[in-house]
């Protein structure tokens, strides 16, 4: 056995344990939304459009694209009548990498009908707290050194909030001078997610092209992302149901494209024809990677999967 494949062999006994832990978790996943009603369904990963969001790239696959999230599927099936439905599935983002970041990653998606992006916040709260029972690890975990209380309530905060709170610029400045990202990983997300999970919640509603507007401020989607350790786990937010506002959000995204140079995706018709049918609901999507890397105690997605693009 050459020096390399014996260095490859370790690697992946070093796995092992993360391996194991990232099973059970997903066996944890699947009792949880199963003893829900929930419905686990299946759709393509290879799609003829992707939902044409500025910062999300597909992958091609011949003249069609493989799925960045089972999104589009899935609300079409909620249209039809689908009303509790989950899915766990490989998606792909084009050149996508980092120590939190892989081009082809496992995604934890669902939706529900008749409930807002407050009800899918204690839905996320019930789902992870029963994956660390299933799991054996109570209500306080530890995460890089630090424990982490994931008995309810989780805290809750609005972007506004955080960045009054840690940082010189509000959202609206930052969306201006195109800082927002910059601002989110330097000087806010280090913050969030220690002692108890983080909501951050009712994002500028320039940040959710398929969410819906809060009544009571336009200027805010009804969008919330969950933190635990500083890291990003999940996107949910109560479901945009307008056809005409969704093609001019579509619009705005298609635009923001071209600027940059990407790629203009068409507007996926299939999907805004199924929208008129969308009842009102929520959806959420999680990374289940990252949610082992939690368990696992370990700040590397490499580290739970078993095989990184670099080691093909």
């Amino acid at each position: 056995m050459s020096e390399n494949s014996e260095n490859r062999k370790e690697v992946l006994t070093r796995r092992k344990d993360a391996l194991q832990m990232r099973a059970s978790v997903i066996r944890a996943i699947r009792d949880f939304f199963t003893n829900h009603d929930y419905l686990e369904v299946e759709t393509p990963h290879r799609i003829p459009v992707p939902a044409p969001e500025a910062h999300i790239d597909a992958t091609a696959s011949g003249n069609w694209f493989l799925h960045t999230s089972p999104e589009l599927c899935m609300k079409r099936m909620l249209a039809a009548g689908y009303h509790r439905i989950f899915q766990i599935c490989r998606c792909f983002r084009h050149e996508e990498r980092g120590c939190l970041h892989l081009p082809e990653f496992t995604l934890l998606e669902w939706y529900r009908k008749d409930i807002d992006y407050r009800e899918m916040m204690e839905e996320c709260e019930d789902m992870i707290i029963s994956v660390a029972r299933y799991l054996g690890r109570g209500e306080v975990i530890t995460y890089q050194g630090r424990q982490i209380d994931l008995q309810r309530s989780w805290e809750r905060i609005s972007v506004r909030e955080v960045f009054e709170r840690y940082s010189s610029m509000s959202p609206e400045e930052a969306l201006k001078d195109d800082l927002f990202d910059e601002i989110m990983v330097r000087d806010i997300e280090p913050h969030l997610g220690w002692g108890k999970p983080t909501f951050l919640y009712d994002y500028p509603v320039s940040l959710g092209a398929m969410a819906k507007t809060k009544k009571d401020d336009p200027t805010v989607a009804e969008r919330f992302e969950i933190y635990i350790g500083s890291l990003e786990l999940a996107n949910a937010f109560s479901e945009l149901t307008d056809v005409n506002e969704q093609r001019q959000r579509f619009a705005r995204e298609q635009q923001c494209r071209r600027s940059l140079g990407k790629t203009v995706y068409p507007a996926p018709e299939k999907f805004l024809d199924a929208l008129d049918y969308m009842p009102e609901s929520a959806g959420a999507a999680l990374g289940v990677d990252r949610l082992v890397m939690i368990f696992a105690n370990t700040p590397a997605i490499d580290d739970v999967v078993a095989f990184t693009p670099e080691e093909l």
